[in-house]
C-alpha cells in the first residue's frame, strides 16, 4: 500500500507538472495552450466569417441561405414602413429613437381590427387583474391573490404617455410582471388603444361625442 501511495503521488505530480502548469524557463506562462482533459467547449472548431474554407465547394465560410429558406422573423409593418426587431424605433421600445423620452402617441394607427384585437388581448392578459372595465377589480383581487391592482382610470395612469404604458406592459412595474415575452409588440399597442377606449368611456364628456351622434345618446 505504501508503494502504491508513493507511485500515485509521483504520477499526480508528473501530470500536474506537464499538463497543469506548462511553465517556461523564465517563470512566466508559456504560449503553448494547456492540455485539456475535459475541454468543455473552451476551444471550438468553427468557421470564421469572410475567411476561405475548404469545407464548402465554393471555398468560402459565409454561405448564402439555401433556396426556399424561410426567415425566422418577419418585419412589423406600420403603414408603408417595415421595422425589424433589432431596430431602435418607438414601435419596439416605446421611446423616441435615440432618447430616453417616451413617445406620447401610439405609433400603430387605430382601426376597427386593431381595436378588436386589443379588446381580445386585454381580456386574456389584463382583465384577470385589472378587471373587464379596467377598474382594478379583476378575479385575482376578488380571491385575494393580488390585493393591490392598478386602477387604469386613475389620473396618474390616464396621464401617462402611450410609450410609458408600452414600457410598463413590456417590463412590468411594482407587483406587475413583465408581459413582453408573452405579448408581441403590435398586440401591446393594440391593448393600449383599447385601454384608452376604456378610459374615454369612463372619463369622456358630451363634448367628446360628434355633434351628429349626440341625438342618439340616451338621456
Amino acid at each position: 500500500m505504501r508503494y502504491f501511495l508513493v507511485l500515485f503521488g509521483i504520477t499526480v505530480l508528473a501530470v500536474m507538472g506537464i499538463a497543469g502548469r506548462r511553465l517556461d524557463d523564465g517563470g512566466g506562462t508559456t504560449r503553448k495552450p494547456p492540455i485539456y482533459v475535459f475541454p468543455d467547449m473552451d476551444r471550438q472548431l468553427k468557421l470564421r466569417p469572410q475567411e476561405p474554407n475548404a469545407f464548402f465547394p465554393n471555398g468560402v465560410s459565409s454561405q448564402l441561405p439555401p433556396p426556399g429558406t424561410i426567415a425566422r422573423s418577419e418585419p412589423l409593418r406600420v403603414g408603408d414602413e417595415a421595422f425589424y426587431r433589432y431596430q431602435d424605433v418607438p414601435v419596439f421600445t416605446g421611446f423616441v429613437s435615440g432618447t430616453t423620452n417616451f413617445v406620447e402617441h401610439n405609433p400603430i394607427p387605430v382601426t376597427a381590427q386593431v381595436m378588436q384585437r386589443g379588446q381580445e388581448r386585454y381580456a386574456i392578459h389584463c382583465a384577470p387583474c385589472h378587471g373587464a372595465v379596467g377598474d382594478g377589480n379583476g378575479i385575482t383581487r376578488k380571491i385575494g391573490a393580488m390585493p393591490v391592482v392598478g386602477n387604469l382610470h386613475e389620473k396618474r395612469i390616464v396621464s401617462m404617455a402611450d410609450g410609458e404604458l408600452f414600457y410598463v406592459i413590456t417590463h412590468g412595474r411594482n407587483l406587475m410582471g413583465a408581459y413582453g415575452p408573452n405579448i408581441p409588440p403590435e398586440d401591446r399597442w393594440a391593448i393600449i388603444w383599447y385601454v384608452r377606449a376604456l378610459q374615454r368611456s369612463r372619463l369622456g364628456t358630451l363634448d367628446d361625442v360628434p355633434q351628429e351622434l349626440r341625438a342618439s345618446l340616451n338621456p
